[in-house]
């Protein structure tokens, strides 16, 4: 997905007449082997590559073959090149140079590599280019994403709920209509698709929707979760900050670990082709986009099914059914009208013997679960995900994944019976394990908790990205050296990654709890502050917590004025109230300090229980 115009995703290389040199590339691609999908006339459509769709939460992935090692990337339509994570990079034996300039616009901080072989299901490509930028860092098994360079090779068609992508090659198909899929009466809608500069090689899938009547131009973006509408257009469309029933969303992490102010405003209309949404709501990101004042995200994509026309430089999609934008907010309205439908295709459960081709019928299961469970349809996604454990027993990642879900339906019983069984199978499996230690951990078992800590810290290798979530399971168990530990692990792999100061924040806060090292924790608190926007609830979460500090060291005043700016932002923050009420005893103002204490316990009545445990008492 693009960033805002001052970020990597921005990249871009200009190359006279390259663009009708990848078409005549795609068009050579396994063009004797290509099972037709549809013809009509002269035209022809064949894939020359069908590659599995894997939701995780609304962000599509799939896996394909690095030199033969199996890597999973990000489907990303917005990202111009396809990316590398540099230590992820560096793992699979990858050699970087610099970028050239041409590439990239800059002239330094981004690297090149080649990848010798580079496989998809159906397609194999040679001396494949990715992009490295050095901040760029992925958490999980997921290396990258696979951008333009490979995605515009062919036509793309994208069936999210489906759980599949397909490459596919257009002849003679300049007149017809390729919503191949449609059946007859069905409707469709197409749209023209801009090419902002002809004799550019990769440019985005660019096209025109209108909000509240007004033109706005959109890219269509699979690497971004949720669509935005920029603050800027969505005044122009007469949707203003201030304006009725707009309310703040929170902040958005993106792909590339940058973060996003939101907000949540109606829209009367929103209308794409001949498809119209009334009285829905978009989200809208304080941000700019090249090119564009609109993200249509994976959650327009998981319920349509969309074919990207290169060819034709047009855009053919139709409707699945579902909620189109804001997922999570209109599941509490009850599920789409077409759900009982699509659930009837999952058969009932029954015994099966774990087989190549059961384990084929599993994974396109598991595809469908992470699909309906993106778009909140949770019961539908756990028949699913329930098939796919029954048809593939033996495989690990079908547990895990329908423990996550269990956990969205507050099912914690099932959710750690899942994670064990997930172990079982794969006791290497980093993600249970750090997910069952925050099971054990929230249930008071700190030694179980300890040993799975244990365990994914023997496994994990330094630069992993895992680390500061492993550091945060120590410094909840009062392991607080061991944190550090790991803190300083991962800050020393990531120099340039943008959540360092999570980092800082969470070394400052074991040390403070701790009572350790408190000269170096105020460093790291007085980083994490420089690092943060001051209306931001990190900087709430950071003040708050340089506020214990400064009590820790006596400085009682200083320690009120940290707890006031936390408290400005999050008035309901129950740790604050209570230590500045301490503060305000040690200041001799009981009247006030005794009004902030009980105003915690309210909130919270095992507050005083926590201030005992780090020996800090009224």
């Amino acid at each position: 997905m693009p960033k805002p115009a001052r970020g990597k995703r921005g990249f871009r290389r200009r190359v006279p007449s390259l663009r009708r040199a990848a078409w005549a590339f795609g068009l050579m691609l396994c063009a004797a082997c290509a099972p037709a999908l549809a013809a009509s006339g002269k035209c022809k459509l064949a894939k020359f590559a069908e590659f599995p769709i894997m939701m995780n939460e609304r962000s599509p992935e799939t896996v394909a073959k690095i030199n033969g090692t199996e890597v999973r990337l990000i489907v990303d339509t917005g990202s111009f090149y396809s990316l590398l994570d540099p230590y992820k990079a560096s793992a699979l034996g990858l050699k970087a140079s610099p970028a050239p300039v041409a590439y990239t616009g800059k002239a330094f901080g981004v690297h090149l590599t080649k990848v010798k072989e580079f496989a998809l299901p159906g397609l194999t490509l040679n001396n494949l280019e990715f992009i490295i930028p050095d901040d760029l860092h992925f958490a999980g098994p997921r290396v990258g994403t696979l951008g333009r360079n490979v995605l515009q090779l062919g036509d793309a068609e994208y069936d999210f709920a489906g759980g599949l992508a397909r490459l596919i090659k257009a002849e003679d198909c300049s007149d017809t209509v390729l919503a191949y899929w449609v059946r007859p009466g069905d409707p469709y809608s197409v749209i023209k698709l801009h090419i902002p500069m002809k004799e550019e090689l990769r440019p985005p899938v660019l096209g025109t929707v209108y909000v509240n009547g007004m033109a706005t131009r959109a890219i269509f973006d699979t690497g971004s979760p949720t669509s935005f509408l920029t603050v800027k257009a969505a005044a122009k469309a007469g949707i203003k900050l201030d304006s009725p029933g707009v309310v703040p969303a929170g902040d958005v992490t993106r792909v590339d670990r940058s973060m996003i102010q939101t907000y949540l405003a109606p829209v009367t209309v929103f209308k794409i082709g001949d498809e119209e949404i009334h009285n829905t709501r978009l989200r809208l990101g304080d941000m700019d986009i090249a090119e564009a004042d609109m993200l249509v995200g994976a959650d327009f994509f998981l319920s349509h099914h969309v074919y990207v026309a290169n060819s034709q430089d047009k855009l053919y999609f139709s409707y699945n059914g579902g909620p189109v934008f804001d997922l999570t907010a209109q599941r509490a309205a009850g599920p789409s009208p077409n759900v009982a439908a699509r659930a009837a295709d999952v058969p009932a459960p029954t015994p099966a013997a774990e087989t190549k081709a059961s384990v084929e019928e599993a994974s396109e299961y598991a595809r469908r679960g992470a699909a309906l469970r993106a778009r909140q349809e949770l019961d539908q996604a756990l028949q699913a995900y329930s098939r796919a454990c029954e048809l593939a027993p033996q495989t690990a990642d079908n547990f895990y994944q329908r423990s996550l879900l269990y956990v969205q339906l507050k099912q914690s019983g099932p959710a750690l019976a899942d994670l064990d069984r997930t172990i079982q199978l794969d006791p290497h499996h980093v993600a249970a394990l750090l997910a069952r230690a925050d099971y054990r951990t929230q249930s008071g078992d700190k030694a179980g908790a300890e040993a799975d800590l244990n365990a994914a810290n023997a496994v994990l290798p330094k630069d992993g990205n895992e680390r500061l979530t492993l550091a945060y399971g120590y410094s909840n168990i009062d392991l607080f050296p061991r944190a550090i530990e790991q803190y300083d692990l991962w800050a020393a792999s990531h120099p340039e990654d943008e959540g360092l100061a999570l980092a800082f924040v969470g070394r400052c806060r074991a040390r403070t709890l701790g009572d350790f090292e408190l000269k170096l924790a105020m460093k790291d608190c007085d980083t994490a502050l420089n690092h943060a926007r001051k209306d931001s609830p990190f900087y709430a979460e950071v003040s708050a917590t340089r506020g214990l500090l400064l009590f820790r060291l006596g400085d009682y005043d200083k320690s009120i004025a940290d707890y006031d700016a936390s408290l400005k932002i999050t008035p309901q923050n129950a740790s604050a109230l209570y230590g500045r009420g301490i503060d305000k005893l040690r200041k001799q103002k009981a009247p006030e300090g005794q009004a902030d204490i009980a105003q915690a316990i309210e909130l919270s009545p095992k507050i005083a229980e926590s201030f005992n445990l780090l020996g800090i008492a009224p």
